[in-house]
């Protein structure tokens, strides 16, 4: 009997589905999302799964072992302010450092800068009575009167959800918990984080800042994971279920639940682990990926095979100190929406027009000109076959909508706007792009550009000529690149705690110590989620700096060098990592190495479904030609009549010169004039520029 597995990734605007059967064979599918309950669509797709199978659903759910699901439920808690409502627990004469951060101007000139609004309004962060010191030393009792009172308090007000972080608990950790004891007695319903267990590390503001964005996502998430559950049990679902985090690893429900705010990236975060799968076919280990979809453009990078990785970011200007993988997001995706600024300015996004309305082609009520009726206006997307037909657009509503809101206010014709549209996007998504390369100094001419996400095949030529890039790989996946990925993803978790030192000068026992009591941690997790001991394995690093620096590297460690004393090679590492990263390192002036954290990363190998391979044919793509049809051409700024290929009938060797369009029954590709493509034996389209496009 045909078993399968299936990674399910939710978007803003689309719902994608990586099928892979026992056998071998894999299959994509696309379902419009359902914001109101995201859950339902998951159902709805795997319906149209089931029915592709010409089985019930619950014989084809019944016959699925694992499935890896990628949610935004909690970035879109943060981004519409529709968490819970939370409450904080604080040592006395801190509640405002919620708000003040840390005292920082984001814009130093900006007058008109407003500070971003705590997740906590002031009544609800309540001053606690007590305090550790930085050794780790009780300086006064915890007052539990203190803590009773702000329960009456959070009662009172219906507060459903509660943070706990007091000043030096990553020292000792001792008041936090006997708070967190005292709460769930007075509040056995509500959802409970403590800094010290979510990340017991310096930094105050970061510590309090994370830990309230737990407790704020955490019954959005609660809540959504239990309904999801229901469902699929309800279904006939009698496998494994995994969430997607936002260090591309993946976790049972119920640790996910406790560390919500480690899904702030779970959908976006998988797409880089597929994007490694495809580029090392090609014998490359570093590249850039960008994921474009229905609502939001997704950039990052990839070097030496591994997904680079950030200790703290902000998310909607809120501060989260977690390890998550360096994602550049921008509001620029197929349902973007095109406007004019005060100043008359084209525009498009951040603001999009999701999956309902949607774009205005898609006849659901939409009137604002978006990417997608941009894109249908120029001739690349046949309106008879988006979605492989299951969504037919209309091209009159989407040159209405261009006429009405783009062209006549400009004073200039519909494809004149359409175009204008199709520029400004792909430099805003260049721009994007510019973002996480050359503000790091890196040039992304160095490395191919790995694309993703449904409309992201539509742009990526005119964002990798914007950027002097002359390699491109289009996955045969590339829009459901993220469900891909979720299914090449191993089971992890991350652990953190500050020992504060010189390097060098350390006590080898106590690093010993701290290390161990945390793989002892990772591994019983591991084990809880049916790993076995042969399959697991720890990752030891360390956050370095120069001393007197703020800002840390963080560098792998060999654990039993660093036991022994010896720390070299870490203090070569990281000088290394630092002259990388900021072009300079003081190796030279014997300028001491300060400790600050140590990490662990604790995984668990997962079995990695293969892609299939395709038939192999000539050069000569002819056989997949499906016509030819006007569509427009940016180096010339005119139309042309143009190629058209049908995306499944491509075989390995295939050799397409631009300009041509290559449709898929889940994307289409646009090659360029100033690039050929040549497919490979997994069905990816390599884009080469042409000679000469360097100087174009």
């Amino acid at each position: 009997m045909t078993r399968y597995k299936l990674g399910i990734d939710v978007g803003g605007t689309f719902t994608d589905y990586f099928l892979w059967e026992s056998g071998g064979q894999v299959e994509t599918f696309k379902v419009l999302s359902t914001p109101e309950d995201p859950s339902v669509a998951v159902l709805q797709g795997l319906s149209e799964v089931a029915e592709s199978r010409g089985c019930s659903v619950g014989d084809f759910v019944a016959r699925i072992d694992t499935i890896v699901h990628g949610t935004t439920v909690t970035t879109n808690a943060v981004l519409t302010r529709g968490g819970a409502k939370t409450g904080l627990l604080t040592t006395a004469g801190l509640r405002d450092a919620l708000e003040m951060r840390r005292g920082i101007r984001e814009a130093q000139y900006d007058n008109h800068c407003l500070n971003v609004v705590p997740l906590v309004p002031r009544r609800l962060r309540r001053p606690v009575g007590g305090r550790i010191d930085y050794k780790g030393r009780e300086i006064t009792e915890l007052d539990l009167e203190d803590i009773r009172r702000a329960t009456t308090l959070f009662r009172e007000k219906d507060v459903r959800a509660v943070a706990i972080c007091f000043m030096n608990s990553f020292a000792n950790e001792e008041h936090e918990l006997a708070a967190r004891e005292l709460l769930r007695s007075e509040m056995p319903d509500a959802y409970v984080s403590v800094s010290s267990e979510l990340m017991p590390s310096i930094r105050f503001y970061n510590r309090v800042s994370t830990t309230v964005l737990n407790s704020y996502v955490g019954p959005i998430l609660d809540a959504y994971l239990d309904n999801l559950k229901t469902r699929l049990l309800d279904a006939g679902f009698k496998g494994v279920l995994l969430i997607m985090q936002s260090t591309g690893g993946v976790a049972l429900p119920e640790i996910t639940a406790k560390r919500a705010a480690n899904t702030l990236l779970s959908g976006p975060a998988a797409g880089p682990k597929a994007a490694v799968l495809f580029t090392a076919r090609q014998g490359r280990k570093d590249c850039i990926v960008i994921d474009m979809g229905g609502t939001s453009f997704d950039a990052s990078l990839v070097q030496d095979s591994v997904v680079q990785l950030e200790t703290e970011s902000d998310i909607d200007r809120l501060r989260i100190a977690l390890p998550m993988l360096a994602i550049k997001t921008i509001g620029a995706g197929g349902g973007s929406i095109g406007w004019i600024d005060e100043g008359g300015l084209l525009r498009m996004g951040p603001k999009s027009a999701g999956a309902l309305p949607g774009p205005a082609s898609y006849g659901r009520g939409g009137e604002l000109p978006t990417c997608t009726d941009a894109d249908l206006v120029l001739g690349y997307l046949n309106p008879e076959f988006f979605a492989g037909g299951k969504l037919p657009l209309n091209l009159e509503l989407a040159h209405a909508a261009i006429l009405d809101h783009i062209a006549r206010p400009l004073g200039i014709s519909t494809l004149e706007a359409a175009a204008g549209m199709y520029r400004v996007i792909n430099s805003n998504m260049a721009h994007g792009v510019r973002a996480i390369t050359v503000e790091r100094g890196l040039d992304p001419r160095e490395f191919p550009l790995v694309v993703a996400g449904g409309a992201g095949a539509l742009h990526a030529c005119m964002i990798a000529s914007d950027l002097g890039m002359t390699q491109l790989l289009i996955p045969a996946q590339a829009s459901i690149l993220c469900a891909v990925g979720m299914l090449q993803s191993d089971l992890q978790h991350d652990f953190v705690a500050s020992y504060v030192c010189i390097l060098g000068e350390h006590d080898p026992s106590r690093l010993a110590e701290i290390v161990t009591t945390m793989i002892e941690e990772g591994g019983k997790q591991l084990e809880y989620e049916g790993i076995p001991v042969n399959m697991a394995s720890h990752h030891v690093s360390l956050d370095l700096r120069y001393r007197n620096q703020y800002h840390e590297v963080t560098v792998p460690m060999d654990f039993a060098a660093a036991i022994a004393g010896n720390v070299a090679d870490v203090t070569a590492a990281f000088h290394e990592r630092h002259d990388k990263l900021y072009g300079y390192n003081l190796a030279d002036e014997r300028t001491a190495v300060e400790l600050i954290n140590v990490r662990v990363r604790s995984l668990g190998q997962t079995d990695k479904p293969e892609i299939p391979t395709i038939a192999v044919g000539t050069a000569d793509a002819c056989a997949a030609s499906k016509g030819r049809r006007e569509a427009y051409v940016p180096e010339s700024s005119s139309f042309e009549d143009m190629e058209v290929y049908d995306g499944h009938a491509l075989q390995a060797g295939n050799v397409i010169r631009g300009p041509a369009l290559i449709e898929r029954r889940d994307t289409t590709m646009f090659v360029s004039k100033r690039f050929t493509a040549t497919i490979d034996t997994l069905g990816s389209c390599l884009l080469q520029a042409n000679k000469g496009v360097e100087d174009a």
